[in-house]
């Protein structure tokens, strides 16, 4: 069979990433490494056999790297190597053109795909306080530093945010994409707030799912 030669590389890059499931694994591992388990709670859908296939095939290209973390953590994870983290610029634009289809109305809701979706969908021209805002979505604890300019985050705890809010995923999507009233969501308790209330209400103005690709 006549092998095609692909000048601009998009045959080549499917050739590494293209498999199903890849660049889910890739996008749960932007943030920072995590352990198996931690994969399989983000990307539910994934059989184990699956996503150890998955990884094996990352790490052969050398897109992924399994390491070992000490003290206090002492475990096995999964991290982007230095070619890996160059996906970031295609992933956002993917999910920036992915955010205009129709979404899902059911399936949980994935923290990393929230985050993603923060850094595609955020407009810092709307009214906002700037610094850092603590988000304890689930189990995942998130810092989110906001300037006149910038949305970057980390795993992380801040050590002295403007607001911390507690809350499940389906929330945070409801608040940022689904009109959620922020003071009905308190009134409910399906989120807590430590600290300005209403800079964390102007935080949840920052997104706007974009309009719909015509189909």
């Amino acid at each position: 069979m006549r092998q095609y030669n692909d000048p601009c590389g998009l045959a080549r890059a499917l050739n590494l990433v293209g498999e199903r499931w890849a660049l889910l694994i890739i996008r749960e591992l932007l943030l920072g490494p995590k352990r198996f388990t931690d994969l399989r709670g983000g990307l539910p859908g994934v059989s184990p056999n699956v996503l150890s296939q998955r990884l094996d095939s990352l790490s052969e290209r050398g897109i992924v790297e399994q390491v070992r973390l000490g003290p206090p953590i002492n475990a096995d994870v999964y991290q982007l190597t230095v070619v890996g983290e160059q996906l970031e610029p295609v992933l956002f634009a993917l999910a920036d053109w992915g955010s205009r289809a129709q979404p899902p109305t059911d399936g949980q809701t994935s923290v990393d795909s929230l985050l993603l979706a923060m850094r595609t969908t955020v407009d810092l021209e709307r009214s906002h306080r700037s610094g850092t805002y603590q988000l304890h979505i689930g189990s995942d604890s998130i810092a989110v530093h906001i300037t006149d300019t910038s949305l970057t985050m980390q795993r992380r705890q801040a050590p002295e945010p403007i607001a911390t809010m507690g809350l499940e995923p389906e929330t945070l999507r409801a608040l940022m994409f689904e009109g959620l009233d922020l003071q009905e969501a308190l009134d409910a308790g399906e989120v807590h707030i430590s600290g300005d209330v209403a800079a964390t209400e102007s935080f949840f103005n920052l997104f706007e799912r974009p309009k719909l690709i015509e189909s």
